[in-house]
């Protein structure tokens, strides 16, 4: 059995790629917030989820998974309200930065870690094109305010690397990473 530690309706969309049948289980535990190094929180944030979901799942393989946002070594999480959408948005507009999702996958009792690292550029947004896009709700609960599967498309210049990473879940990493493991979803 394949449990997925992720309410993300993006990652359950993402995940069925690799896997038509799993279970989900949304870990409630809280994230950490104070390691300073963004590719080892979002890790670890990912093996809380993974590990927690996994303690209520015996023999089931979990997955859990963290995206976050960094702009010059900022962590970008998910929004305080409007506001603080609107401010994280003014603040990448016009820059590129960094998408890391950080994975683990725990099968046969132990816990297997990866990370995936995507570049995204942002085109120049104006306030009212901001404050639209924000009006929407859509970047209310995503980190970095913003979604590349919906409205904020039309800002996105280019990225390198892995665009369902952006989205919330590196299909590829994933599944290099479940091989890694012993794991082979199928399906």
């Amino acid at each position: 059995m394949v449990v997925l530690a992720s309410g993300s309706p993006r990652r359950e969309e993402l995940l069925k790629k690799l896997c038509t049948e799993f279970l989900i289980d949304v870990c409630e535990e809280d994230e950490l917030h104070d390691e300073k190094n963004p590719e080892r929180l979002a890790v670890m944030n990912a093996k809380i989820k993974a590990e927690t979901v996994a303690k209520r799942h015996s023999g089931a393989i979990v997955i859990g998974a963290d995206t976050i946002v960094v702009l010059n070594g900022k962590i970008f999480g998910k929004p305080e309200g409007i506001k603080g959408a609107e401010e994280m948005l003014k603040t990448l507009s016009g820059k590129k930065h960094e998408v890391i999702t950080g994975l683990a996958l725990v099968a046969g009792g132990k816990t297997f870690t990866a990370s995936e690292i995507t570049e995204v550029f942002f085109g120049e947004m104006t306030d009212e094109e901001i404050k639209n896009y924000v009006a929407t709700g859509e970047p209310l609960d995503k980190s970095g305010s913003y979604a590349l599967q919906g409205g904020a498309t039309k800002f996105i210049e280019k990225i390198h690397g892995d665009w369902s990473n952006v989205v919330g879940l590196p299909v590829c990493r994933l599944r290099l990473l479940a091989k890694s493991a012993g794991v082979n979803f199928s399906g």
